[in-house]
């Protein structure tokens, strides 16, 4: 069942409302440095995600911007492939920060979203059940309900599985993707959007769903100060 953020408001169909998180038991915020709670990734998509950017970067340069991040334990061994929550978003925001540190701006951004493209390929199968994308009838449906369903299926997935807090709200020429406790910004700050493993998981989520490129932009960074990571995917495909 879905509740609306206010009940004083009519309900919203239920892909505009944030995806409850359904799990096994009710997880207790683990206080981190200085009291601060700590969240966690999945070790299955964090192990996906180091094995997409040793793909992309090689061995080596995967090795050095491990290094530079402090992350000398994902070195020797990546992240088990399973379900367990230990991948901190400490470390995955540091791991993003140090791609930036060391290719700059935009060598960083090029870099993280190729990577977390392909980490949604191998990560994902195992969860498009869950996101209600599976089967043959799924893919006979018109592309917009394809996309409809498609995105909220994914905020599910990452609010089930993760720590991370994910919505969707649509408007008129496009949809919004919330999260409002992002790992890959996580005790960072910038002056602009940086959330680009985020936006790369999101444009090949909608490729799976849709078998289309669509635009995704982030438009909101916790980073910048603000209270959510927001993500435009407009409704008209691309080509």
């Amino acid at each position: 069942m879905t509740i609306p953020s206010d009940p004083a408001q009519e309900e919203k169909p239920a892909y505009e409302q944030p995806p409850e998180a359904v799990q096994e038991a009710p997880r207790a915020e683990v206080p981190g440095p200085q009291g601060k709670p700590r969240y966690y990734y999945p070790n299955k998509i964090g192990r996906a995600y180091l094995l997409a950017l040793e793909e992309v970067m090689g061995r080596r340069g995967l090795t050095a911007v491990l290094n530079l991040a402090g992350l000398h334990h994902w070195i020797e061994a990546y992240p088990p492939n399973n379900l367990d929550r230990e991948v901190l978003f400490d470390d995955f925001a540091a791991l993003n920060q140090a791609l930036d540190d060391m290719y700059g701006p935009r060598g960083g951004r090029g870099l993280a979203i190729r990577a977390a493209r392909a980490a949604f390929s191998i990560a994902y199968e195992d969860f498009s059940a869950v996101a209600g994308v599976a089967g043959a009838a799924f893919k006979l449906l018109p592309l917009n309900i394809r996309l409809k369903i498609g995105l909220p299926g994914m905020a599910r997935v990452f609010t089930q599985f993760s720590d991370q807090i994910s919505w969707v709200k649509e408007e008129e020429d496009r949809f919004v993707y919330g999260i409002d406790r992002c790992p890959v910004c996580w005790g960072r700050k910038a002056d602009r959007p940086i959330c680009h493993a985020a936006v790369g998981l999101l444009r090949e989520g909608i490729v799976w769903a849709t078998g289309r490129e669509y635009r995704v932009e982030e438009f909101e960074c916790v980073a910048m100060g603000h209270p959510s990571c927001k993500f435009a995917i407009y409704k008209e495909p691309l080509g």
